[in-house]
């Protein structure tokens, strides 16, 4: 981020401020699929991102494209619901947007969430995987950063929260569905195009579990921006060869759909028990 990048940023909050309630406890950004899990929190605002000047557009199928805030015992809530993606011609800075916003708004713990690809062969479509680390093979989005009093050699060495993961399969043991919780390690390729059997065995080999195209700009910049970070992926298809079927976004979003029935109340609950860490 340069200067230029920095007022563009300030503006652009400052056009959302204008238009929401501010002081949020907790963001949440949804990746492709997710965007019904807000519908029955009761949404308190509602803000086109195409509306808002200078903010990019979500063109991604599946992706609603839309800020929206909620409360939940008290505490507010940011949701993104739809993110920005380097594929679509963005560069990380407008990629991570959302991030640097809502640490400007108040936020304190950041909830990413997307849809993957498995690599590892314990997994199934329809599971979750609460991410506990990752391989950066996208770019970074400190490159070139000149903004005084920000950190730019960012620890990277524990950057999913170890107590919200913690939550997550508690929540999932409570709610009778941890079979369907895993957890490891996830990779990001820049796409659009999906990885060969020759990229996923070399994947394979170097230690990730899951495959896909966001998330981890966002999380660097969340590390340093100093907000307490979780990661989940919903495993929608297993990846080139792994299995031998030909892959696709609508599979993708046909299994997000159906793994509604335990996303939904996860996350109503996941929610409201982090919230008591504020």
């Amino acid at each position: 981020m340069n200067h230029e990048q920095y007022k563009k940023l300030k503006e652009i909050t400052g056009e959302i401020k204008s238009r929401i309630d501010e002081n949020f406890d907790v963001s949440l950004i949804l990746g492709s699929g997710y965007g019904s899990i807000i519908d029955g929190m009761g949404v308190i605002d509602r803000v086109k991102y195409s509306s808002i000047p200078g903010f990019p557009h979500s063109t991604i199928k599946g992706q609603r494209g839309e800020i929206l805030t909620t409360k939940i015992e008290g505490k507010k809530i940011l949701v993104f619901n739809g993110r920005f993606h380097f594929y679509q011609g963005y560069s990380l800075f407008e990629v991570t947007l959302p991030v640097r916003v809502s640490k400007l708004l108040g936020a304190k713990i950041i909830i990413l969430t997307n849809a993957a690809g498995g690599i590892n062969k314990d997994f199934n479509p329809g599971d979750v995987m609460i991410i506990s680390d990752h391989i950066n093979l996208m770019n970074n989005p400190l490159i070139g950063f000149s903004i005084e009093g920000y950190e730019v050699f960012v620890d990277m060495s524990q950057p999913y929260s170890p107590r919200l993961r913690n939550v997550a399969m508690y929540i999932a043991r409570k709610l009778g569905i941890e079979n369907r919780f895993k957890s490891g390690v996830y990779i990001a390729t820049t796409g659009p195009s999906y990885e060969t059997k020759a990229e996923i065995e070399f994947f394979k080999r170097i230690g990730a579990d899951a495959v896909g195209m966001s998330t981890i700009p966002e999380v660097i910049v969340a590390k340093q921006e100093g907000l307490e970070v979780f990661g989940m992926s919903v495993i929608t298809n297993m990846a080139a060869g792994i299995t031998n079927l030909p892959l696709k976004h609508e599979d993708v979003l046909e299994t997000m759909e159906k793994t509604k029935k335990i996303l939904h109340p996860f996350f109503g609950l996941f929610l409201k028990r982090i919230i008591t860490f504020l």
